[in-house]
């Protein structure tokens, strides 16, 4: 950067440093913003300005109110007689309530946008004198921005009369009007301020766009999604500092004007920002007046396309549909036992479906949590069960093998008919139905459920001309123990070319006969998977027991397989450990508490006692009668992972991949016991 004004040391204000500290590019954008922020306009920015037909201006009225607004004129009414200084040949309309803050010596933020071309570029400044020539303004800032979020549109300009114009409209409470046209936004424009001190203030006007119904409206609340930008936080930064702003939307169909100021609120995280696609954080406007100015611009705009960035981004429609599927994955359901089948000597399967029979979506490798309770007086059990089916069969399967007392309890009691309190599929151990390569699917034990899932997906894909070679590797103890042993023959028969299945036995008895029942005489191992794959380059997918799971990976691992190729899930306490690329130091962490904890859940107001021996924070959270999300209850998916608000936790089994800081994986952590003694855990739940 040539030079700062007096009363900056630094492009970055207070408001602004504070997030890109939080996003950890302070020290990047110190650098960048040097080279690009420049203290008058370069040529090319100049004859710019001088091809538009409008501008968009932000200003602060007396009650130090922000307000965005158009300026327009004939092409060329924006003139630039030297780099410091921009002319605007046109006045300040007196219906704009903006016009107040359009005056000599007044701080002013000016955007020029081009929408057919998607360029736009900025300018901080101050008003050097309003006259019949128009607004002169002097440069302090200046800068381009990218062409993200920017729908094209086409304009035209019609004969309005000055005379013809309708009066404004002043109101505290948006009206139907307003709220139609802010709803079917793809497109709105935010002045903000900041003010160094008594004496310096720096206005900024940006662009916000997205897909039609990005902005959310509540009464007098609306609620944007903030995407992926230049990470300079120009206008964020400001309502950091400065909690105001002001909001213009245009209905580019008619000229129609709408004018926002008030309250801003930042959301850096929270379920609202996950649910909606493509945010990476919320804000917030509390509106305390709007100006509704009919037909207050002379240009017409015809759409042409959203931007490629607006596409990739999501609308309140889905983010709420997102939010309430999330909400209906915490609660339990009822859903009926439609089909049991016994699938080996202590596997059964269960077709379930909902109540209205509806269609339930998910990915094949997802698993179904289930609730039961087989003594009325105890708590209720709480186990997990992979979905054998895959979605293209149309229902739900899941397949359990009889080795405690949640599932001896299916096994002998649950009958076709019977009603299962039931989460819909969940889970992130699943297949990767973008990738083309061929896949590999290793199996042990009751591991083969997920795995058969993924099976039979890819079969059905097959048949509709995907056609990617699969290995099945299928281990088990005896034929007996081998589970769907039918069932796997008639898909492999869709196309024998393509679809191969390796079944082991690691004592096959004198009824099995080697050819016929299986193929793998003893324990599956590295070493026979490997001498049975044809070389090819493979996506693998891994389940069963932690012991096996490890050897299978160290074994890829050791063939140079990419980390990243190797999709695993571990059943039983063990977790997979991933070889990184550089080592990292064993985790330091405080002991387990030996004494009870009293932990509070500080967002639904309930407390309870953690002993020693009890369980995870999960189990605990769940005798509470909370439903905290999961999934593999084993510290691999992050599914669980709940904010600690202060204590410490420990894990008695540390996750493949520690949270971040100030995050829990309830799932597999417990109380910790502190160096000054016992402490009470608080948690965000």
């Amino acid at each position: 950067m040539d030079h700062l004004p007096k009363h900056r040391r630094s492009p970055w204000h207070a408001g602004e440093k504070v997030l890109q500290e939080l996003h950890g590019v302070s020290e990047r954008m110190e650098v960048l913003g040097q080279k690009v922020i420049r203290d008058h306009m370069p040529d090319q920015h100049r004859e710019f300005y001088q091809q538009l037909p409008f501008m968009i201006a932000g200003a602060v009225d007396e009650q130090q109110r922000p307000w965005a607004t158009l300026l327009e004129g004939p092409e060329g009414f924006a003139t630039s007689p030297d780099p410091q200084h921009l002319l605007l040949g046109t006045q300040p309309d007196s219906q704009d309530p903006a016009a107040a803050g359009l005056q000599p010596g007044k701080s002013i933020g000016l955007l020029g946008i081009e929408l057919h071309t998607r360029r736009r570029n900025r300018i901080n400044g101050v008003i050097q004198k309003v006259s019949a020539d128009g607004i002169a303004v002097v440069v302090e800032h200046s800068y381009g921005n990218c062409p993200k979020y920017i729908q094209t549109r086409s304009y035209q300009r019609v004969q309005v009369q000055p005379n013809d114009r309708p009066p404004r409209q002043d109101f505290t409470d948006l009206n139907a009007r307003a709220t139609d046209i802010i709803r079917a936004a793809d497109t709105f424009f935010i002045a903000s301020y900041f003010d160094h001190d008594q004496h310096n203030r720096s206005v900024d006007v940006s662009h916000r766009g997205g897909r039609a119904g990005f902005v959310k409206v509540e009464g007098n609340r609306l609620t944007i999604p903030d995407y992926a930008g230049n990470l300079f936080f120009n206008t964020l930064g400001n309502l950091q500092a400065n909690p105001v702003a002001g909001l213009l939307f245009v209905d580019f169909a008619n000229g129609d004007i709408l004018q926002l100021t008030g309250r801003t609120e930042l959301i850096l995280a929270g379920p609202l920002v996950n649910a909606f696609e493509g945010a990476e954080r919320l804000w917030t406007l509390d509106v305390t007046q709007a100006v509704l100015r009919p037909a207050a611009v002379a240009l017409r705009w015809e759409f042409h396309d959203y931007a490629p960035t607006s596409l990739a981004t999501g609308t309140w429609a889905k983010a709420n549909e997102k939010l309430l599927q999330n909400e209906k994955r915490r609660q339990w359901q009822q859903w009926r036992v439609m089909q049991v089948q016994q699938e080996s000597k202590d596997i059964r399967s269960f077709v379930i479906q909902p109540l209205d029979n509806a269609q339930v979506a998910f990915t094949p490798g997802q698993h179904v949590p289930v609730r039961l309770q087989p003594n009325g007086d105890e708590p209720p059990l709480i186990r997990t069960y992979s979905v054998s089916s895959a979605p293209s069969d149309g229902h739900i399967r899941i397949s359990v093998k009889a080795q405690g007392p949640a599932s001896h309890h299916l096994h002998n009691n649950v009958q076709v008919g019977d009603l299962l309190e039931v989460r819909p599929p969940m889970g992130s151990f699943t297949l990767k139905e973008e990738a083309e390569r061929p896949v590999v699917l290793i199996a042990a034990g009751v591991g083969i459920t997920p795995l058969l899932s993924m099976f039979r997906e890819l079969a059905a894909q097959h048949q509709q001309h995907k056609q990617r070679h699969v290995h099945l590797f299928q281990s088990a103890r005896t034929l007996e123990d081998l589970p769907f042993q039918t069932e796997l023959k008639a898909l492999q028969q869709r196309d024998p070319k393509r679809l191969h299945i390796h079944r082991a036995l690691s004592s096959p008895g004198a009824e099995a006969i080697a050819g016929r029942d299986f193929d793998i005489s003893g324990r599956l191992d590295f070493s026979q998977v490997k001498a049975r794959l044809p070389l090819d380059d493979y996506d693998f997918y891994l389940c069963g027991p932690g012991g096996f799971i490890q050897g299978m990976y160290d074994g890829l691992r050791a063939l140079n397989i990419a980390d990243e190729r190797i999709h695993a899930e571990a059943f039983g306490p063990s977790t997979l450990r991933r070889l990184a690329a550089e080592a990292f130091p064993p985790l330091v962490q405080l002991p387990a508490a030996s004494a009870p904890v009293p932990v509070y859940f500080e967002s639904s107001a309930k407390e309870a006692r953690w002993t020693p021996g009890s369980g995870s924070l999960l189990e605990l959270a769940e005798s509470r009668g909370l439903s905290p999300d999961f999934s593999c209850r084993g510290g691999s998916c992050g599914t669980c992972r709940t904010k600690l608000v202060s204590g410490n936790v420990h894990y008695p089994n540390p996750p493949a991949e520690m949270p971040e800081d100030g995050g829990v994986l309830i799932c597999c952590a417990v109380p910790a016991e502190h160096a000054n003694g016992i402490q009470p855990l608080v948690l965000d739940l």
